[in-house]
């Protein structure tokens, strides 16, 4: 089902004469560590730091081909799609199963080594103002569970909360403006009539996928540098008589504001 998924979505883009790049990273047998192999030429033998080796390797061109190559694709792209194992740049898609509450061992490994310091995220520069903030990114995936049991009183907890990590901590940090997800709940246990409608709904959202809102996010310029990055005490006057916190991160000790993570303008 996420090989169909992601075919759905490559023939609909390029349909919109979108330029469609595909990384399937099994298929390329991508490798997932993050090691000294990742850097060619001098490093330093006796303390490798792989965060301040790989951004020095980045500025001299020293990184491995696969981190090029793929760092090439990503700097050509306008959108990004995390589909499963697959990642497609266009227009970067990927469509993933979720694994452990979260995306797939070499998923995870392609954005350990790909983005890299620099490259993708500046600390001087996150969130709001990273180096991504003219690109926007997205997450599409399957669930074994229900959507029932990703709710608020559901056994697996709130959905917002498990995207919190992905969408804000890796996407957000790097500057995307990141796009709702697409969710395709348990579809190894409904029939196939409810498959094929999964996939004509994506289809049909695909059709205007290029011009819909970015989630919410707090602003960088909601925090005081010179504080240790603490919320502005004005910016959570501001939101001291909302009922809901300003994100699911960001709850100001109040419940999390509804959907934030799965909708825009929430």
């Amino acid at each position: 089902f996420n090989a169909a998924v992601k075919k759905a979505a490559e023939e609909a883009l390029k349909a919109q004469g979108c330029d469609v790049v595909v990384s399937d990273l099994y298929a390329m047998k991508f490798k997932a560590t993050a090691t000294e192999d990742d850097v060619t030429g001098e490093s330093n033998p006796e303390h490798f730091c792989y965060g301040e080796e790989t951004m020095t390797a980045w500025q001299e061109g020293r990184l491995s081909p696969d981190i090029v190559a793929e760092q090439k694709k990503l700097k050509d792209a306008d959108l990004v799609i995390f589909q499963s194992f697959r990642i497609l740049l266009m227009n970067i898609f990927s469509q993933f199963p979720m694994y452990w509450f979260t995306m797939p061992a070499i998923m995870k490994g392609w954005i350990d080594r790909v983005l890299t310091k620099g490259f993708a995220f500046s600390p001087e520069k996150p969130y709001s103002e990273g180096i991504f903030k003219n690109k926007k990114a997205m997450l599409s995936f399957t669930t074994s569970s229900h959507e029932t049991m990703f709710s608020a009183s559901g056994i697996n907890g709130d959905i917002n909360v498990t995207l919190w990590p992905i969408q804000n901590g890796i996407l957000h940090f790097c500057g995307f403006q990141v796009l709702p997800p697409q969710i395709f709940w348990a579809p190894a246990y409904v029939p196939q009539e409810a498959r094929a409608s999964m996939l004509e709904t994506w289809t049909g959202r695909l059709q205007g996928l290029l011009n819909e809102a970015p989630l919410s996010f707090a602003p960088c310029d909601s925090f005081d540098l010179e504080k240790g990055f603490q919320m502005k005490v004005d910016v959570q006057e501001k939101h001291s008589g909302s009922p809901y916190g300003l994100t699911v991160g960001h709850h100001l000790g109040k419940p999390l504001p509804p959907n934030s993570q799965m909708k825009a303008g929430v």
